[in-house]
């Protein structure tokens, strides 16, 4: 049963103005894992992306209390299809919930970045 269902939209140029202004946004908003991709610093558009998924995370959940940015990873598997790993006060909402699947989809095209969430669970 779908719990919840959570979409953002960030803008690109927007949010590359705010993390050239401030130049540890990307170090509050992100752990270093997500900042990466292998060896090689992930491109802005990707980490817009990621921080829309964040949103959207909090949004498909509906309670965002306690919960700090890094209680949350956006990871990959080895087809480099997108998840969560969530921690700490994140962990204890969506269990709280009943949450049991969280799926997440991510693109990034023409000025934009969008995530969008579906959260699963008994509800």
């Amino acid at each position: 049963m779908i719990v919840g269902i959570g979409v953002d939209v960030v803008d690109l140029a927007r949010f590359r103005r705010a993390a050239d202004s401030t130049p540890a946004l990307l170090t509050r908003l992100f752990a270093e894992s997500e900042q990466m991709d292998g060896a090689v610093k992930r491109p802005l558009p990707s980490m817009a992306a990621r921080f829309a998924a964040k949103e959207a995370l909090i949004k498909a959940i509906g309670d965002s209390t306690g919960v700090r940015w890094h209680d949350m990873a956006v990871v990959s598997d080895g087809q480099r299809n997108p998840s969560f790993e969530v921690y700490n006060a994140l962990a204890g909402i969506i269990a709280a919930r009943g949450i049991t699947a969280i799926h997440l989809s991510m693109s990034h095209d023409a000025g934009v970045a969008i995530a969008y969430v579906v959260a699963e669970g008994n509800g």
